[in-house]
């Protein structure tokens, strides 16, 4: 059932965008040993080298993540906040091993991705999904939405050409598309469709893990909310973990299990949701939760 949702920095107002109740952990039995982590990352540095001079000396480095460590658990959703330019978004494509690291580790399922070869690097690309910030960026405008949802399950062997359609019909429903899409083309669909459409294809390879880098801040407060039920709702139908980046902090409110808070590429601050959104320590924190959208006075949820 949905529920009307208050930003904790304001009053209740009905202009707040609705959004579904997010449901509550089950408490692990006493004595029973927690879950070994899902993704590890242990003093993670990403630099970019600055050329100067005839020779293309290497000068300095841009810090892009700097000293960055955090792991996080099956089924976890973890908030990574901060504003442009902070590194969130290098830490993720490092994490996805599309930008090198100067040093550090990253442990996925106790393996060390860094050195991932072959058909190991293949299966973490499968496990380990990502949805941008921009659909109509990453959709490819020759494809089909039925060649979009399953060219990787065929590359992967996970399907046989002639279960295509049927798999396709399935994925759109889960994310609330008839199946019928899936012989159009990305052009004939708003944003949020795509981004939809972006959401399915991250589910076709059956994933433990999904990047979702700026997902929803390039889409209209109330599709924004919608994709965030959905994204909750998906959660608990495919037993997924979230690493979900974004520089509006009133967004990670409603999905996030733990934040951390990143400035210039470094971890400032970080902790359970509503401990950091409640009680900020950090300037910087408090600053980010002073600049959550208000109307007439009251704080939006996003």
């Amino acid at each position: 059932m949905a529920v009307q949702e208050s930003n904790p920095f304001g009053q209740r107002d009905p202009r707040v965008i609705t959004l579904k109740e997010p449901v509550a952990p089950a408490p692990r039995p006493a004595g029973k040993p927690a879950e070994a982590p899902l993704l590890e990352v242990e003093d993670l540095n990403t630099w970019f080298p600055i050329k100067k001079g005839v020779f293309a000396r290497t000068a300095g480095y841009v810090k892009a993540v700097n000293g960055v460590s955090f792991s996080m658990r099956p089924g976890e959703t973890l908030g990574v906040v901060g504003e442009s330019g902070c590194g969130k978004s290098t830490l993720s494509r490092t994490i996805l091993r599309l930008e090198k690291p100067h040093s550090g580790k990253i442990r996925f399922l106790g393996r060390d991705v860094l050195s991932l070869r072959g058909r190991d690097l293949q299966q973490y690309r499968r496990d380990m999904q990502v949805v941008f910030q921009d659909p109509h960026a990453t959709l490819n405008p020759r494809h089909s939405v039925l060649d979009i949802l399953t060219e990787g399950m065929l590359v992967h062997g996970l399907i046989k050409s002639k279960e295509a359609e049927d798999v396709a019909a399935r994925l759109l429903r889960d994310v609330g598309l008839q199946p019928d899409a899936m012989h159009r083309y990305p052009h004939a669909f708003s944003g949020g469709q795509r981004q939809r459409i972006c959401i399915a294809r991250a589910l076709a390879l059956t994933p433990k893990m999904i990047i979702c880098d700026e997902a929803v801040s390039a889409l209209d407060l109330s599709i924004r909310a919608q994709v965030l039920n959905l994204l909750m709702e998906l959660k608990d139908k495919y037993h997924l973990a979230y690493l979900f980046i974004t520089h509006d902090i009133g967004v990670v409110e409603h999905i996030a299990d733990n934040i951390i808070v990143m400035y210039k590429g470094q971890i400032v601050e970080r902790g359970p949701a509503e401990q950091v959104l409640l009680h900020p320590k950090e300037p910087y924190t408090q600053r980010l939760i002073a600049a959550v959208p208000r109307v007439g006075g009251t704080a939006i949820n996003a």
